[in-house]
């Protein structure tokens, strides 16, 4: 037997965009972590004070550790019983072989996106592309660095592996607070626009080795950037 409301919907109609609504909470609350993640305002090793963290973003308690829980799936946070849940701190060998590991993933997808490619994808990084050179004159860092991950993120949705895509996305998100990171330097930060530069010269003419040694150079360069200042504490 159905229940109706005033309105004259169904208990079970007016209840669907209640469980919309809360799963684009809850993916809201997951980008936000990714963010403070990514851009260091959680920083590795440190404790999450769930209090003050809900009160941070406007939310309640239960959908944030729904969150955090996503984040653990994901190696980015730790939950320790009894200890509580703390951002995930690499070893100097999980950062080498991560890095190492994904520079393959970049080198494979340049290479099949040259030969996958779309006009349409192609125009999409060409944009992306004058973003994050915008944004790199600005010195605006996290802006520029959305920009650059948009770029690499297109290039391997161009290379139509679901297989790899899946991989990716997996590694990536665990990398992305050590991608960022390693352009505080300006020195650094002036040769990755300048290896972006070449890697969309590379696409542009389909040369799919060329854009593989890039990609796989820039990922093993950023590798040395951050192990060059990173201690196992």
């Amino acid at each position: 037997m159905q229940t109706f409301n005033d309105d004259g919907t169904t208990l079970e109609t007016a209840a669907r965009p209640m469980r919309i609504q809360r799963a684009a909470l809850h993916d809201k609350i997951v980008e936000r972590l990714h963010d403070l993640i990514t851009e260091g305002d959680l920083k590795p090793g440190e404790r999450i004070n769930e209090r003050e963290l809900a009160d941070r973003l406007a939310v309640s308690r239960t959908p944030l550790r729904e969150a955090l829980r996503v984040l653990a799936a994901e190696k980015l946070v730790t939950i320790s019983p009894n200890y509580g849940t703390f951002v995930t701190r690499m070893t100097r060998q999980e950062i080498h072989d991560t890095f190492e590991l994904m520079s393959a993933l970049e080198r494979f997808s340049g290479e099949l996106a040259c030969l996958r490619i779309t006009a349409g994808e192609l125009t999409a990084i060409r944009e992306a592309h004058e973003a994050m050179l915008g944004h790199w004159q600005r010195h605006d860092l996290p802006a520029y660095y959305h920009a650059n991950q948009r770029i690499h993120d297109l290039i391997n949705r161009a290379a139509r592996n679901d297989a790899l895509r899946q991989i990716y996305l997996s590694l990536n998100r665990r990398l992305h607070p050590l991608r960022l990171s390693s352009n505080r330097s300006e020195a650094k930060w002036r040769r990755a626009v300048e290896e972006h530069r070449e890697m969309m010269a590379a696409l542009e003419t389909r040369d799919g080795s060329a854009l593989g040694a890039l990609m796989e150079r820039h990922l093993l360069e950023k590798r040395d950037a951050v192990l060059a200042d990173w201690t196992d504490d």
